[in-house]
């Protein structure tokens, strides 16, 4: 895991990512490291938009679920899909938070780290969640 620390204001933690390249302890060290954080303001899953939420997707979300952790799905690599390709994944996740989620907040960030698209709201989410924003 790494922290980065963002001023004064809150720290920010980025955990290894899972599917078939993850660390072979990822399941006992993510779980700790969410059950133990009390002052944990929310858990960002991130979501490939081209392929839409897989097995593994899956498996954070239960974990998110049954830990009872409020969490918000971010769509990455929204460049890499047509929109007709991009909209279709947004409905059918926005569908699956609709009506398979309890602690998903309901309001999905598609994003580019390419374009920098979507990034400006996501920042203003942090922002609030973290009261860093009036």
């Amino acid at each position: 895991m790494n922290f980065f620390r963002v001023g004064k204001y809150f720290t920010l933690v980025d955990m290894p990512g899972y599917g078939y390249r993850s660390p072979k302890d990822f399941v006992d060290m993510v779980e700790a490291y969410l059950k133990e954080r009390t002052n944990l303001k929310r858990t960002f899953l991130l979501v490939d938009s081209v392929v839409g939420i897989q097995k593994t997707d899956n498996i954070a979300i239960e974990m998110c679920e049954e830990f009872a952790l409020p969490y918000v799905m971010v769509l990455t690599k929204i460049d890499k899909s047509s929109k007709g390709h991009l909209l279709k994944q947004v409905l059918q996740i926005q569908k699956f938070v609709n009506t398979q989620t309890q602690g998903c907040f309901p309001q999905l960030f598609p994003i580019s780290a390419v374009t920098y698209s979507g990034i400006h709201l996501l920042r203003c989410f942090i922002a609030n969640i973290t009261g860093n924003l009036n």
